[in-house]
């Protein structure tokens, strides 16, 4: 089959299924001999209303017909729209935009170190992650995920992470030191097995974060826009984060992510 031969076109970089799908309708998706597939994984956190939904659809066309790219040298009015549904939904401060999730962390990141620079404290930048977290695919991220066998082949990796075990506070601030400027976690992690931290744990990280003048930085890529309940986990947890990462499920496929701030930061 033509496809066949065209696999060999593209790295293999993923292991992937023996499946080639050519369309989507809801929550399901067709491969290219018609059969049909129940896409419960809504495309690893993507498609938060489906595949092709018909809002998103006509979203995109119409934005397409109209502006399809504005240089951040000027503004642009559905990038204020969607700011301030956000900032409104949220409680949260600011939003800065980006193309995917491991930008949008890796931005998170780079305002922590930033956040001690200028108070003149440039040599606090470790950042403390979970074990079986996942962060992105970028040097930063993939340093910031904490399992082994992501890290194969790449190395050497960027200075500034360790790794505790989630729901295990004994263990974080072991891990700890005068040279960590935050903590950075997803509150259910996603790639390392779906596993949820517990509610005390949270709220005893988020306090020890605002006593010792850390960061909290909340990894919403798979768990934001809506796919817990709220518009994004935290909220269920009563805190609110210094710093909130999301992208996928926000445009439905489309390259999109950013972070939102508290306005410590």
């Amino acid at each position: 089959m033509r496809n066949e031969a065209l696999k060999q076109n593209l790295m293999n970089t993923y292991a992937r299924f023996p499946v080639t799908f050519v369309r989507g309708e809801g929550l399901y998706a067709y491969d290219e001999e018609g059969r049909k597939y129940a896409d419960f994984g809504s495309g690893i956190s993507v498609n938060n209303l489906g595949h092709c939904h018909p809002a998103v659809v006509k979203a995109i066309a119409e934005q397409a017909q109209t502006l399809c790219h504005c240089s951040n040298l000027y503004w642009s009015e559905p990038q204020l729209d969607v700011a301030e549904y956000l900032v409104k939904y949220s409680g949260l401060d600011r939003v800065f935009f980006c193309n995917s999730g491991a930008e949008a962390n890796e931005g998170a990141v780079k305002l922590a170190r930033k956040y001690f620079y200028d108070k003149g404290r440039s040599d606090q930048y470790e950042i403390i992650t979970m074990k079986n977290s996942f962060h992105g695919r970028t040097m930063t991220t993939l340093t910031a995920t904490a399992q082994d066998h992501f890290h194969h082949h790449f190395y050497p990796f960027p200075v500034g992470f360790r790794y505790a075990p989630a729901n295990d506070l004994a263990a974080l601030q072991e891990a700890a030191g005068d040279d960590v400027c935050a903590v950075m976690m997803e509150l259910i992690q996603g790639e390392g097995g779906v596993n949820p931290l517990e509610y005390d744990y949270v709220q005893a990280v988020a306090r020890l974060c605002a006593e010792r003048d850390w960061l909290l930085l909340i990894d919403e890529v798979q768990t934001g826009i809506g796919r817990t309940g709220t518009l994004f986990a935290w909220q269920q947890f009563d805190i609110v984060p210094d710093v909130c990462s999301f992208a996928k499920g926000i445009a439905g496929g489309l390259p999109f992510g950013g972070f939102m701030t508290n306005g410590k930061c």
